[in-house]
C-alpha cells in the first residue's frame, strides 16, 4: 500500500504572496504590509468561523479579510479593483520547487491536495500551475463545512482517501496545520518557507522539517 502525502495548498504549494506585484501598482510601498495583513486576517477569520460553527466558504473569508485590510490601512479600492484582486487569488503561482519535486514524489507516493479552499478553487490553482495531474484527489474542508485545524478535517481526509493515520503524512508550511494533523495521529512535515518562520512552542513537533519540497525524498526514507 502506498504512503499518502497530503499537501496543504495555500502557502505550501501555492504562493499567497503572488498578489504582491498587483498590490504594488495599487498601494506602492504598503504592498507587503497589505499582503501580510490580508493573509493573516484570512486565516484568523477561518479559525473564528470554525470555532463558532458559522461556516462560510474560504473564498468569503478571503473577501472579508480584504475588506478588513482596506479599512485597517485606510485604503479605498473601487469595486472593480477588489474584484481584480480576488480574481488574482484564483490564479496564484506555485512556488518554484513544486514543479520539480512533485513528479519525483508522485512516483513513490499517493499525493492529495488538502485545503481549506473550495474544491473548484483548488483544482483551478493546480491546473493553472500545471501540477494537477500529480494528485490522486482534492480534499476540501468545504465538504464538511469547517476549517483546519478542526480534528474533523483530518479525519475527513482519512475517510475520503480510505487511509489510516499511520500511513498518511501532512505536508504544510502552517504550524497550526501540522499540530492539527499530529493531534489526530498523522505524520507531518513542516515546510519552513521563510527563514524567519517560528514553529509554535506547544510541545508538538513535526516529524521532519524541510525548507524545500525535494527534501521530502530523503526525509521520508
Amino acid at each position: 500500500m502506498k504512503v499518502n502525502l497530503a499537501f496543504d495548498v495555500y502557502g505550501t504549494l501555492i504562493d499567497t504572496q503572488g498578489v504582491l506585484e498587483q498590490l504594488k501598482t495599487l498601494v506602492g510601498n504598503k504592498a507587503q504590509l497589505f499582503s501580510d495583513t490580508w493573509r493573516t486576517k484570512q486565516l484568523e477569520y477561518s479559525f473564528r468561523r470554525g470555532l463558532m460553527s458559522r461556516y462560510v466558504p474560504f473564498s468569503i473569508c478571503t473577501q472579508d479579510a480584504l475588506n478588513f485590510t482596506c479599512d485597517l490601512l485606510n485604503i479605498s479600492f473601487t469595486k472593480l479593483q477588489k474584484q481584480q484582486l480576488l480574481k488574482q487569488y484564483g490564479c496564484l503561482p506555485a512556488f518554484n520547487d513544486v514543479a520539480i519535486a512533485l513528479p519525483k514524489l508522485a512516483q513513490k507516493y499517493r499525493l492529495i491536495a488538502f485545503s481549506n479552499g473550495e474544491s473548484d478553487s483548488v483544482q483551478g490553482l493546480l491546473e493553472q500551475a500545471e501540477i494537477a495531474d500529480y494528485f490522486h484527489a482534492v480534499v476540501s474542508a468545504d465538504e464538511i463545512k469547517t476549517f483546519k485545524p478542526d480534528p474533523q478535517i483530518y479525519q475527513h481526509l482519512l475517510n475520503r482517501i480510505d487511509a489510516t493515520a499511520q500511513n498518511t503524512w501532512l505536508i504544510s508550511s502552517n504550524p497550526f496545520d501540522v499540530i492539527g494533523a499530529k493531534s489526530l495521529g498523522l505524520h507531518a512535515a513542516w515546510l519552513k518557507r521563510s527563514a524567519n518562520a517560528v514553529f509554535d512552542p506547544w510541545g508538538v513537533e513535526p516529524d521532519i522539517e524541510i525548507s524545500q519540497l525535494d527534501e521530502l525524498l530523503n526525509g521520508l526514507k
